[in-house]
């Protein structure tokens, strides 16, 4: 309903700035004497509601109350100094320029408030989201929820639990060798190459998009761990022999990382992560 409200609101104020215009038309052909002073004040009128549109509608009223004032010390002064009459012209502008405000006030109301609704949206979406939008991996957030179960359950039915911690090889200076595009693809062909390369119950997350770093956790010991990493090299391996040399022109090589979950040693998920990327320094 108050979208609705809105809409009307700004087709309002289109319709009745036609009006306004007609109106001062109008009003400007039929006193061809006055055609400067007429313009002058119309360029007013259109500044005063141009300022409106990008500031408020107090900034507009305020603008609106001063040109009152001086247009009406300008009319008083060519009364009793000049001696000219005061007729129904002289109060035109008067009423015009706060139409042209309101009007404009009226057009803007709706965009204004799409606007304000279209970043609610966009910081609900960064707080409540998921997902990596290129990938469909879970991101960050939700790898501290599950690495928060995973860890509790593997500390009560002592299941062993591993984080593998991934990224790419001088990543800032093979990105400049490539576009935009072929980043992104080259993003989702290594999370495509991670993600088969562990089993069902396992799971994968995208860390960090801006310099990727890959999360697995593994429902295996340290041993078991090195068998999905060295299942993952050959993959990355045979993708650069056979596809990468046609679609990327550099190699992509990973850097990996491993933390076994140990209870005394770990509390929080966040401690789980950082001794993973510790190990990646030893992986060269």
């Amino acid at each position: 309903m108050k979208r609705n409200a809105y809409s009307l609101l700004s087709d309002g104020g289109f319709l009745l700035l036609l009006v306004v215009s007609f109106v001062c038309i109008v009003f400007m052909a039929g006193e061809p004497d006055r055609y400067l002073q007429n313009i002058i004040f119309l360029n007013v009128a259109f500044l005063i509601a141009i300022l409106t549109y990008f500031t408020n509608v107090t900034t507009g009223l305020l603008l609106n109350i001063l040109f009152i004032f001086g247009y009406g010390t300008y009319t008083l002064y060519q009364t009793v100094v000049a001696g000219n009459v005061v007729d129904a012209g002289n109060y035109f502008w008067l009423l015009l320029t706060p139409a042209f405000t309101a009007v404009t006030w009226m057009m803007t109301q709706s965009s204004k408030q799409l606007q304000v609704e279209n970043a609610q949206l966009k910081k609900s979406n960064e707080s409540l989201g998921t997902l990596d939008e290129n990938t469909n991996l879970k991101n960050s957030k939700l790898f501290q929820t599950d690495a928060s179960i995973f860890m509790a359950l593997s500390s009560r039915y002592n299941i062993p639990l591993t984080l593998l911690v991934v990224n790419v090889k001088y990543w800032d200076e093979l990105k400049r060798m490539i576009n935009e595009d072929e980043i992104t693809n080259a993003i989702y062909d290594v999370s495509v190459l991670s993600r088969e390369s562990i089993r069902g119950n396992d799971s994968l997350y995208m860390l960090d998009r801006d310099n990727p770093t890959w999360g697995l956790l593994l429902f295996t010991d340290r041993e078991g761990a090195v068998v999905v990493i060295e299942r993952l090299k050959q993959k990355v391996m045979l993708f650069n022999n056979v596809e990468n040399p046609n679609k990327y022109k550099i190699e992509l090589n990973l850097r990996i990382g491993a933390a076994q979950y140990e209870p005394e040693e770990f509390n929080t998920p966040l401690e789980f992560i950082v001794q993973a990327r510790r190990q990646l320094e030893y992986d060269v």
